[in-house]
C-alpha cells in the first residue's frame, strides 16, 4: 500500500487518541469506586438482613413481656378479689383459710411471673442495644455508599467529558486520511489490542518493542518514502520518522 508520508505520520495521532480513548474505557470500568460501592453494596444487605433479625428479636420480646404483664394484671386482679372476700369475713371459717392459701399461691405466681418478666425486660433492653448498633451501622454504610456513588458519578462525568473531546478531536482526523490508509490502520487495530500503528523510533517497533534487523532493516531502508511499512513481528503500520534510525 502506498500512502503520503504526511498522512502516514498524522496516522501516530490518531493512534495517540485512540490509545486515549481506549485508556478512558480502561478507567471506566477499573474505577477503585465499582468495587467500593459492591463492598458497601453488600454490607447494606448484609445490615439489613441483620436489622430484620434484630427487629424479629425484639419483637418477640416485647410480645413474650406484653403476655406476661397481662398474667402479672390477671393474678393481681384475682388476688385483690380474694384479698376483699378474705377482709370482708364473708365465708366459713374453712372458705377463709383456703383464701390465705390460695393468697399465697397467688402471691408466689405474681413474684415469679414479676422475676420472669424482668428478665425478659433485660433481655430486651440488650436486644434493643443491638437492634439500634446494627441501625448505626447499616446508615454508615449507606452513607458511605452515597459518598461512594457521588465520586464514581463524578469521574465518569469527568470520563465522558474527556472521551468526548476525544472523540470531537478524532472525527476530523479520520476524516482527512486516505480511507483505504484507515480501513488498514483500524483492522490491525482491532486485531491487535487497540494498536493499529506505532511508530520506527531507533530501528525499533514501539508497538512490540522488538529491533528491526537484517533483511527487515534493509528493505526497510530500501522502501520508498510513500510506502505503507508493516512490522514483520507484529503486524502493526511502522511510520517512520525522523528517528527511525535508517
Amino acid at each position: 500500500m502506498k500512502a503520503d508520508p504526511d498522512a502516514q505520520r498524522r496516522l501516530l495521532d490518531l493512534q495517540a487518541i485512540d490509545t486515549a480513548l481506549g485508556q478512558l474505557a480502561h478507567r471506566r470500568r477499573t474505577l477503585p469506586e465499582h468495587a467500593e460501592i459492591s463492598t458497601l453494596e453488600a454490607a447494606v444487605r448484609a445490615a439489613e438482613d441483620e436489622l430484620a433479625r434484630a427487629r424479629v428479636a425484639v419483637d418477640d420480646l416485647d410480645r413474650d413481656i406484653a403476655r406476661l404483664e397481662r398474667d402479672v394484671d390477671q393474678v393481681r386482679q384475682r388476688a385483690d378479689r380474694d384479698r376483699g372476700r378474705l377482709d370482708s369475713g364473708t365465708g366459713t371459717p374453712k372458705e377463709l383459710e383456703g383464701l390465705q392459701h390460695v393468697l399465697r399461691s397467688l402471691a408466689r405466681r405474681q413474684s415469679e411471673l414479676e422475676d420472669a418478666e424482668l428478665e425478659l425486660m433485660e433481655q430486651r433492653e440488650t436486644a434493643q442495644a443491638a437492634l439500634d448498633a446494627v441501625a448505626a451501622r447499616k446508615e454508615s454504610a449507606r452513607a458511605a455508599l452515597g459518598d461512594a456513588q457521588t465520586r464514581r458519578d463524578v469521574a465518569l462525568a469527568d470520563i465522558a467529558k474527556e472521551e468526548e473531546w476525544r472523540r470531537t478531536s478524532r472525527a476530523p482526523l479520520a476524516a482527512d486520511l486516505p480511507p483505504d490508509l484507515v480501513r488498514l490502520y483500524e483492522r490491525i487495530r482491532d486485531a491487535s489490542g487497540g494498536v493499529g500503528a506505532a511508530m520506527l523510533r531507533h530501528r525499533r517497533c514501539e508497538g512490540c518493542h522488538l529491533e528491526m534487523s537484517g533483511s527487515d532493516l534493509g528493505d526497510a531502508r530500501a522502501a520508498a518514502a510513500d510506502d505503507v511499512l508493516r512490522c514483520e513481528e507484529c503486524n502493526r503500520i511502522l511510520v517512520r520518522t525522523a528517528e527511525s534510525g535508517l
